[in-house]
């Protein structure tokens, strides 16, 4: 079900066994603080936001980041990610590269911020409502994300909102002294058809 109003879309999921309900709103400066309270260090934002950003995040970057989003017609649209029972922004989730014409779209800048809020599967829960609007509201066909090959915990969300693995880009970010493989993953939609359908989603 969905709810729109004010720059935010409801998702409810009453009824689904253990599933943390949640809200995506519309991410705007007066979150700027927040996450950059969440990104810690060099490599965390790499992890979350590959190489868009340089460290230490700023709210200039961040500016720069939704200047255009969240519009008619735009191509990216960013969240901040609220946990419905509390009212709580525990993450940021966005849907990007938004290309009407092939109707595809790209997942990206995922992250639960919140540490009280992590291990609870809210992860998939943001994901899935992601793909809500993607193949839902958008009525697109195909949707992809990057992960790096060590977050396994992501790569398992990921797989159970119907996600598939498409390869592995190797040594395609450089920190420090190492590189970091990046696994690409995509759903089709006829692929989150058969998802919902087989009940695998946030279960």
């Amino acid at each position: 079900m969905v709810r729109q109003s004010d720059g935010c879309l409801e998702y409810g999921r009453s009824g689904v066994q253990g599933v943390v309900v949640v809200k995506l709103e519309y991410f705007t400066s007066s979150d700027f603080e927040q996450l950059m309270g969440w990104i810690t260090s060099a490599e965390f934002l790499l992890q979350w936001g590959g190489s868009a950003f340089t460290y230490p995040l700023t709210g200039e970057q961040l500016q720069n980041y939704i200047q255009h989003a969240n519009q008619p017609g735009a191509d990216s649209l960013v969240f901040r990610v609220v946990e419905s029972s509390s009212s709580k922004v525990v993450g940021h989730i966005s849907l990007g590269r938004i290309d009407r014409a092939n109707q595809s779209a790209r997942i990206g800048k995922v992250l639960v911020g919140d540490p009280a809020a992590r291990g609870k599967g809210l992860g998939q829960s943001m994901t899935h409502s992601v793909l809500e609007i993607a193949f839902d509201r958008l009525k697109l066909h195909r949707v992809s994300l990057g992960v790096f090959d060590f977050n396994q915990a992501a790569i398992a969300a990921y797989e159970k909102t119907g996600f598939q693995l498409e390869g592995v880009l190797r040594h395609a970010r450089k920190t420090g002294h190492e590189y970091w493989n990046l696994c690409e993953m995509s759903i089709l939609a006829e692929e989150w058809k058969e998802t919902r359908a087989a009940g695998r989603v946030l279960r």
